[in-house]
């Protein structure tokens, strides 16, 4: 079967890889159970990019489902610091001959889990200001980074299963342990650190920031919005980081329909993508992550 026209086809580590001609070098970089993702470097904008194969999206009702949810969440996302899509497109010219999508994401270098020695404080400012920006539940391998000290948070329950589907743990069991309740109610009481004393290279108004969002009683912590107005943050504040979120269409969410009906879903998803102008980070040539 020959390649649609405008793209072209290439065998990686045993998948089969059919990308617009634009997108060129693809090296693979992950893969996982449902998908596999290849970095690219777009040879129009010269920018690389991470793209994500689902594997067999239209395998089953449940597989269909998952990946329509995934294609209409990423979609959806127009936060500079939440991922989101770039571009997303499908080598089927025609429903009938619809079997696989492709999802373009950027390339971010790393995650914070994997970024080794002591960050200055610029940048620590920089990073925890972004997170705010976009905040989610959060742990470090899902703070993505770029070489410019940008930040884009990853994995915001695309695997969420319904209750029909649930197979096992979808979060991170060491970030939510079931045991922890009872194994904190055992623990006897310690006086609280001094974080003066903990982090002696942070700045005050940091550990001032700091005791702020650690409160135990959540009704006393700091919120997102608090902590974004906080004095540590006065060179930083825009209020265009923060844009008025659109309401989410979830009513697809617990529907259960044929396997066609998602396939023909999703290729409307496809077909009717149009590109999210990104605005670049204001501090993009001040900071670095070296």
């Amino acid at each position: 079967m020959e390649s649609r026209v405008g793209f072209s086809r290439e065998e990686i580590n045993g998948t089969t890889w059919e990308v617009p001609d634009k997108y060129i070098c693809l090296k693979q970089i992950g893969t996982g159970a449902y998908g596999s993702v290849c970095s690219a470097i777009n040879n129009k904008s010269k920018e690389m990019a991470a793209i994500k194969k689902l594997h067999r999206p239209f395998q089953s009702e449940i597989f269909a489902k998952r990946a329509y949810r995934e294609l209409r969440l990423l979609k959806h996302m127009k936060h500079e610091n939440v991922i989101g899509l770039l571009d997303v497109f499908t080598p089927a010219s025609r429903l009938d001959d619809f079997q696989d999508f492709y999802l373009v994401m950027p390339y971010m270098f790393t995650d914070l889990s994997k970024v080794k020695g002591l960050l200055t404080e610029d940048r620590i400012q920089f990073l925890v200001y972004q997170m705010l920006c976009g905040l989610k539940d959060l742990k470090p391998g899902n703070l993505a980074v770029n070489q410019d000290c940008e930040l884009k948070i990853l994995d915001f329950g695309l695997a969420r299963h319904t209750e029909a589907e649930m197979t096992g743990y979808v979060v991170t069991r060491w970030y939510r342990a079931p045991e922890a309740k009872s194994y904190v109610s055992s623990l006897p009481l310690y006086p609280r650190k001094d974080f003066s004393a903990l982090f002696p290279r942070a700045s005050k108004k940091a550990v001032e920031l700091l005791e702020k969002m650690l409160v135990l009683d959540p009704d006393n912590r700091l919120t997102a919005d608090g902590a974004l107005a906080h004095s540590y943050f006065d060179g930083l504040r825009d209020p265009e980081d923060w844009p008025e979120p659109t309401p989410y269409d979830d009513s697809y969410d617990n529907a259960t329909l044929p396997l066609e009906e998602w396939k023909r879903l999703s290729f409307k998803e496809v077909r009717s993508f149009v590109p999210f102008p990104r605005r670049d980070s204001k501090r993009r040539n001040t900071l670095t992550m070296s």
